[in-house]
């Protein structure tokens, strides 16, 4: 019996080593994407567990009379006819009004044909005025409608991967905090790393500290630096967090997975078999 006890201690500060402190490897966020305006499911282009890029097109809702708004719209802000109405009469008020003035200093045209003519040329001048900001709201009302358009289709907000998909094609997708969401996408790269460590500890970690982070069931070992030191402590259980973000650029670590920390510099936690030793 005496052997295994001394066995058992001089393993202590080994196990105590390996040990570490408690954490869970979580996605840096986790969002329910739903639609802006209420529509029918036309397309979802994704499945659930598929690698997502940030911008990349995910559903589309039935657009075709958006389309056809943003076409009509296009047409409208592009249209030059009332602008070249407007500056013609221009160009034929000037001209008539010129040739009045030189009539009127050799007294062949009275001074009221004159006043009719610059009156006419400043009515000319405001009808080109009217048409080029009927065209500049046209320009507005097309950008409208595009982002109008824009609305009918989701996209992903950033690189990440599908963990759930809730709708499919042609089932109604609503507007609305309380709506069942189309899909529910995770980001992975980076992943946030939640080290729970006893509250007796808090002044000795500080944010830029080393940490070797190890996931349960798996071999490798990925080293990263804290980023955040909870100024809080949980009362109930007497601890804080730290967290460490920890880079993933090829995804092949999930989030969700528990795991063992070492923070440079800070004593991990005793191990329950320094109890086993003997009395002195």
């Amino acid at each position: 019996m005496k052997s295994v006890v001394a066995a058992l201690v001089t393993l202590v500060p080994l196990v105590a080593a390996a040990a570490g402190f408690e954490c869970l490897i979580e996605p840096s966020q986790v969002i329910e994407l739903r639609a802006s305006v209420d529509g029918v499911i036309a397309a979802v282009h994704v499945q659930r567990g598929d690698v997502l890029r940030k911008g990349q097109v995910l559903v589309e809702l039935q657009s075709a009379a958006e389309k056809v708004a943003v076409e009509s719209a296009r047409y409208r802000a592009q249209m030059e006819g009332q602008i070249t109405t407007a500056r013609n009469r221009i160009d034929y008020a000037t001209k008539k009004f010129e040739r009045l003035t030189d009539l009127r200093q050799e007294n062949f045209a009275s001074a009221q044909a004159l006043d009719e003519a610059e009156a006419e040329r400043r009515l000319a001048e405001s009808e080109l005025q009217s048409a080029i900001e009927s065209r500049e709201l046209a320009r507005i009302e097309h950008r409208r409608a595009q982002e109008q358009l824009a609305l009918r289709t989701l996209a992903s907000p950033f690189d990440g991967v599908v963990v759930d998909r809730m709708l499919n094609p042609g089932d109604l997708a609503e507007s609305g905090s309380g709506r069942k969401p189309v899909l529910k996408i995770a980001q992975i790269n980076p992943l946030r790393v939640d080290i729970v460590m006893p509250a007796a500890l808090i002044d000795s970690v500080k944010p830029g500290m080393k940490a070797t982070v190890s996931p349960v069931g798996m071999s490798a070992k990925y080293t990263a630096k804290v980023k955040m030191v909870d100024r809080v402590i949980d009362a109930a259980s007497a601890t804080f967090v730290a967290r460490v973000e920890l880079a993933n650029p090829k995804l092949k670590l999930p989030g969700g997975v528990r795991c063992q920390a070492e923070i440079s510099g800070v004593a991990s936690p005793v191990s329950p078999l320094r109890a086993l030793r003997p009395a002195q």
